[in-house]
């Protein structure tokens, strides 16, 4: 079993700063993964054999990224 010990940045007392965290590590993650699929995309769209459609499975990458950076943006605008 791995164990991942992180200091928390707490935006907040007890659980509400653990919560929070949890989320802000969560859509920056996402952010990072859909960028990252976009970039292989991009510079090597021949290697993607599943992807016939590369502008489709691009745009997909982008909604995603999209998703999770507006829902950064309102977890780290919450004022309570």
């Amino acid at each position: 079993m791995v164990r991942i010990l992180c200091k928390c940045n707490m935006q907040g007392d007890g659980m509400n700063g653990v919560i929070r965290e949890a989320l802000t590590l969560k859509y920056r993650g996402d952010v990072a993964a859909a960028n990252a699929n976009i970039k292989v995309y991009l510079l090597n769209p021949a290697g993607i054999g599943e992807h016939s459609d590369i502008i489709q499975a691009i745009d997909e990458q982008v909604e995603k990224a999209a998703s999770a950076q507006e829902k950064l943006d309102y977890i780290l605008n919450l004022k309570y």
